[in-house]
């Protein structure tokens, strides 16, 4: 069962990586970013969900033909299979995008079952097809042959590197238009209370500095008025 709440997804669905990415910076993480990913489409939704997990290893020759595939307990068709609604299926694809990390039906597959997204370091093929599914998906560009060439799928929900970043199973993925960032799981829902009320603080600021107000003492806020005016443009704006 999840462990992540809706109250802290929905949280997190309102704020962006780069605010997690402060809020993690001043609790000493400096490497949560998943590096070189890039959404398939600019309008895809914001993703948040609790990472489930899949470990590529360099291919074998003879290890990796395409029969492999008849095996129903292979790693890439089964993490496919028991990703569970609601997560995101991490690849760690060695940061190599010559060979597709999976292609349209395997992500379609995982849109159908609920699954809340997808991310690979390394290459989708049909990337253009998968933009048009509605889910939301990373990768670092488009790959068009099959995985069995470079990548031998190993391990499903250990540990994994992803984009230089650590990712454990049930850690918290987030992802929108600028990547995708790792929260430790047990810091998903102070991470998401802090960021929240970071966005709103940003908002605000980001509406002075639209009527022309200076940063100077509005941000950071060290001028007391800037803080009397937040919360009166809270209280306006029931934030």
């Amino acid at each position: 069962m999840s462990k992540l709440s809706e109250a802290t997804r929905n949280k997190l669905k309102t704020v962006s990586t780069a605010t997690v990415a402060t809020a993690l910076f001043k609790r000493g993480f400096r490497i949560q970013c998943i590096q070189d990913v890039h959404p398939l489409s600019p309008d895809q939704p914001t993703m948040v969900g609790e990472a489930f997990t899949l470990r590529y290893m360099p291919a074998r020759e003879d290890l990796n033909k395409l029969d492999v595939f008849r095996d129903r307990s292979h790693p890439q068709r089964k993490a496919v299979e028991d990703c569970p609604p609601g997560s995101v299926l991490v690849m760690d694809s060695r940061k190599d995008a010559r060979a597709a990390s999976a292609g349209a039906i395997l992500v379609s597959r995982l849109h159908q079952r609920g699954v809340a997204g997808v991310v690979t370091d390394g290459g989708f093929r049909d990337s253009a097809e998968i933009a048009r599914l509605g889910i939301p998906a990373f990768h670092h560009r488009p790959s068009a042959p099959t995985n069995l060439t470079l990548h031998h799928a190993i391990e499903i929900n250990g540990p994994i590197a992803c984009g230089d970043a650590p990712v454990f199973p049930g850690d918290v993925i987030l992802g929108d238009s600028d990547g995708v960032i790792v929260i430790p799981a047990h810091l998903a829902d102070e991470i998401a209370n802090e960021t929240f009320e970071m966005t709103a603080f940003e908002d605000f600021v980001a509406e002075e500095v639209g009527k022309g107000r200076s940063i100077l003492g509005l941000y950071p806020a060290t001028d007391e008025q800037t803080l009397t005016d937040f919360a009166a443009w809270r209280k306006k704006m029931g934030r």
